[in-house]
């Protein structure tokens, strides 16, 4: 196969059309192909027609699907045909939620979410500090997350954390590593930090401070979050060669796993970062980026409307938030933690009452789309009425339809929920891999009978709630959550961690068959943004985003076996942004969790 065409050419802003015109027939492509995938099984993600032989892309747009020989009838003396026997060729996945920023400051920087030991600590750092220019400042890095349940701990209502104190390193382990870039990590919780010399020396940082540990007159280089805090001051803003450096790591994993688009919590400089990628040709993902809900009155003042953008980058839902997070046990139920007594709490958005009923309000009437976090059972039962409010209050969406998202839909209260939901046609916006990593302390926190109704995604689908995927990559501060589409299919057909327990699977009556998880991140991904007559399944006129795996999953002897699963070639807009040098057929290693 020819090497990796990293070099992106950008697309025209296309308006969409309507799903006949996307599903065109070949006819109306007379120009001879520029490449044809063949011998493959062709997953097609069109409910009439699942299944083809082979596909024909000409410039950015598919132009045929459909039998071997019909398609290969559109071949001209300067196509490539790629003989992929043994593989598996379906839409490119789509990923319906990423912190793309975050993800490309834990590839370049450092990720210390499973490190509890000087070992890993030193290890970790070293690296990053070889990733990066002399002089780097190197921060977060968040250790200790998976200290008391490990990674792939299936957890329980009798799992307890370690005697052991926790980790707590101080500057002697870091400070010999690290001669030349400040450092400032954090704990994962947010309630301790470690500076080396050169971050102390660059901020001035002295005993008499509040937070600052010191031995013998000497500052240990343990600070509490009052002094990290004075420390973070005198870090310079990062320059725009460091945010691109990191936004091409984060591209390289992203095309690794065969994503081709991602539905992005995209801040105002992530934007330029985004804007300049494109400028170079060096995108090679499409965005779907989401501000934030409070801005939706600053979009309207400007004249901007969901979907504002072209092809490549474009102006998604707005994200709103109702309550905490699980890890942090902050997540709003009806009844307390077992552990620690409290119900969770409100995100400043609910903050005065009525505060984010009027955000939706606004945001629905100026014709956007607001795709809103809600984790435990209260929260989302609050937005359920909030949205229902918005319905019946609001005229006719400007868009002429509302695809309103809860985001996470994490613990319902019970199977009625999902019923509510498909009567209000929300749309359930959920990352499978939370439920195969959150088990580990699920039970232990809320109890088995809540647990039970922990990432219902039968519930929800046999309701009729449209079922999202994606991947909320890279995570939180207490979790690591893969980029890979593969392992968010593993999860939701399985419910097993990547070490294959607990043996059936964690409340395994919440399983989904494969056609339903591979749709949710194809096809319902891109109904979801309104995109459908672009993107989701494999058609004459549609963007020539594909994937190809390098085994067809249907046709394993188990489904513990999708984890196994390789991404051989990732096509975006008939580019290939990724080949790997795996072979069809081969036995897998399985993707980078």
């Amino acid at each position: 196969m020819d090497q990796l065409t990293r070099r992106i050419v950008c697309a025209a802003c296309v308006a969409g059309g309507p799903l006949a015109a996307a599903a065109a027939p070949a006819a109306e492509f007379p120009s001879p192909a520029d490449l044809v995938l063949t011998g493959a099984r062709v997953w097609t993600g069109n409910a009439e027609a699942p299944r083809a032989e082979a596909v024909a892309v000409a410039g950015d747009r598919i132009v045929a699907v459909g039998g071997a020989d019909e398609v290969l009838a559109r071949r001209g003396p300067e196509t490539r045909v790629l003989d992929l026997s043994g593989c598996f060729v379906a839409p490119g996945f789509i990923d319906n939620h990423t912190h793309f920023d975050r993800a490309g400051e834990l590839l370049l920087g450092v990720n210390l979410l499973e490190v509890a030991d000087v070992e890993g600590l030193q290890r970790e750092l070293a690296a990053a500090r070889d990733r990066l220019p002399p002089g780097s400042w190197i921060t977060g890095g968040d250790w200790g997350a998976y200290e008391a349940w490990g990674s792939g701990s299936t957890g329980g209502e009798s799992s307890d954390a370690p005697d052991a104190a926790p980790f707590d390193p101080d500057r002697t382990l870091i400070d010999p590593i690290t001669p030349e870039n400040p450092v400032l990590l954090s704990r994962w919780d947010g309630e301790a930090f470690l500076a080396n010399g050169v971050a102390l020396e660059a901020g001035d940082a002295e005993c008499s401070w509040v937070g600052v540990e010191c031995r013998d007159g000497v500052p240990t280089g343990r600070l509490a979050p009052e002094a990290a805090e004075r420390v973070r001051q005198v870090i310079p803003d990062k320059p725009m060669e460091r945010h691109l450096a990191e936004a091409r790591a984060a591209l390289e994993r992203l095309a690794g796993h065969g994503v081709t688009t991602i539905h992005d919590i995209t801040g105002p400089e992530q934007m330029r970062v985004f804007q300049e990628l494109r400028r170079r040709g060096e995108l090679t993902v499409r965005v779907y980026a989401r501000p934030t809900l409070d801005r939706w009155d600053e979009l309207a003042a400007a004249g901007v409307q969901h979907g504002f953008g072209d092809d490549w980058l474009k102006i998604g839902g707005l994200k709103g938030f109702v309550d905490g997070i699980m890890g942090n046990s902050s997540a709003r139920f009806y009844e307390p933690y077992l552990t620690s007594g409290e119900r969770g709490s409100w995100r400043e958005m609910m903050k005065p009452e009525g505060n984010m009923v009027r955000l939706l309000l606004g945001a629905d009437a100026a014709g956007h789309q607001p795709q809103v976090h809600a984790i435990g059972d209260e929260a989302i039962d609050t937005l359920l009425d909030l949205f229902e409010e918005v319905i019946e209050t609001n005229p006719p969406h400007p868009m002429g339809e509302r695809r309103f998202r809860v985001i996470h839909t994490q613990v319902l209260r019970g199977p009625e929920v999902a019923e509510r939901m498909a009567r209000l046609g929300v749309i359930a916006e959920v990352q499978p891999y939370h439920a195969i990593d959150d088990m580990r302390w699920m039970e232990e926190r809320i109890g088995s009978a809540r647990a039970r109704w922990a990432y219902a995604f039968d519930t929800l689908r046999d309701a009729g709630v449209l079922l999202s995927f994606g991947s909320d990559w890279p995570g939180t501060n207490a979790s690591w959550y893969p980029a890979s589409p593969v392992l968010g299919i593993y999860a939701a057909v399985t419910r097993k961690t990547v070490d294959g327990e607990p043996e059936g699977g964690w409340f395994p009556e919440e399983r989904v068959d494969l056609e339903t998880a591979l749709r949710a991140y194809t096809v319902n991904n891109a109904w979801a943004a309104f995109e459908e007559a672009d993107k989701g399944t494999l058609a004459p006129g549609k963007l020539a985003d594909l994937v190809v795996l390098h085994r067809d999953p249907f046709t394993l002897d188990s489904p513990d076996g999708l984890k196994d699963l390789e991404v051989l070639l990732t096509v975006v807009g008939g580019k290939m942004v990724h080949e790997a040098p795996a072979r069809c057929g081969a036995p897998g290693s399985g993707g980078e969790p």
